[in-house]
């Protein structure tokens, strides 16, 4: 029998779509006299978080002496950086990132990022010119703005930074959620409480950035000078998704040194792989790096809402399991 999988489960409405979305993206940057750029999607080094799982490929062609990891990139943030402080300036990109998680109504291993770094901005600014995407693409309303700790205080009537891991699990179980795999790992439950109790209690119909994440969060952002139990780290949901990632960006390559070490400790108790650090990254942060805030945003996602899908597959050519 002839075997059908060879078919895309995009339509052709949704790959033109697709590259109207990309036409409307870059035209949006041109405006603003931002650079389009193009990084690699394997590089030496991957991400040391441990909730980012990597995919990793081992290569030994010419030039290389013995068989060596090369990790696909779960963002283009490790290079465009390295071009930041080049002195590149102003960038973004659209680009295929990898990550080997789970497949479901909204993942896939492979899927396409936006991402974008803005000179002299902070987190606050980012979120304005996001916000203004948003409304460019998608014709939604002015965003919501609350904090972390505001949005588990409205969820859950607790304070995400004073409260104990019990705490946060007596409050998860009380919802009827089971919470035994992280019970012990406070970041791990806040984590669980956010995917699913905080982020269905906000409004669908309106942009909603959450910000000030806590510290232990947000690796690569630049802590709160005011509180630092909270970074300079935001995410953007709408219509039940979450769109988008941003920092303000951490410029000490020692500080960023000591949060990638202290990843992969955490790594080790956690009895997962060690992960290189990228020592490239870190000399370009040492060179001197331009104050800026950067952030990623899920095109597909975007695609999803604009085109009132619920699953991924039907905006992606040939999805993961096709591929």
């Amino acid at each position: 029998m002839l075997n059908s999988d060879w078919r895309p489960t995009a339509s052709r409405q949704a790959i033109i779509a697709r590259a109207d979305l990309q036409h409307q993206i870059r035209a949006f940057f041109r405006e603003r006299q931002v650079l389009e750029v193009e990084t690699p999607v394997l590089c030496r080094a991957g991400v040391t978080d441990v909730h980012l799982v990597n995919a990793v490929t081992r290569l030994q062609g010419q030039g290389l002496a013995k068989k060596t990891n090369y990790y696909f990139q779960t963002s283009p943030e490790y290079p465009m950086k390295r071009l930041l402080a080049a002195g590149v300036g102003d960038c973004f990109q659209l680009c295929k990132v990898v990550r080997d998680e789970e497949l479901s109504a909204r993942h896939n291993f492979e899927f396409t990022m936006l991402e974008w770094y803005r000179l002299g901005f902070d987190d606050q600014q980012l979120m304005t010119e996001l916000e203004e995407l948003m409304i460019e693409l998608l014709g939604t309303s002015a965003a919501n703005r609350l904090s972390y700790q505001q949005a588990f205080l409205s969820a859950l009537n607790i304070d995400p930074l004073v409260a104990t891991a019990a705490e946060v699990a007596n409050a998860i179980r009380a919802k009827g959620i089971d919470c035994e795999v992280v019970a012990d790992d406070l970041d791990g439950l806040l984590n669980l409480a956010m995917s699913l109790i905080v982020e269905p209690q906000l409004d669908p119909n309106i942009p909603t950035f959450v910000y000030h994440f806590p510290a232990s969060q947000a690796v690569l952002a630049r802590t709160n000078e005011q509180d630092d139990r909270v970074a300079h780290r935001f995410e953007l949901f709408y219509q039940g998704l979450e769109l988008a990632n941003g920092f303000w960006e951490l410029a000490d390559a020692f500080e960023q040194r000591q949060r990638f070490e202290r990843d992969n400790r955490q790594r080790a108790e956690l009895g997962l792989p060690q992960i290189d650090i990228d020592e490239r990254l870190l000399s370009a942060l040492e060179s001197g790096f331009p104050d800026c805030a950067g952030v990623a945003v899920g095109v597909d996602r975007l695609l999803m809402i604009k085109l009132g899908m619920k699953h991924i597959d039907e905006v992606l050519t040939f999805p993961s399991l096709r591929a």
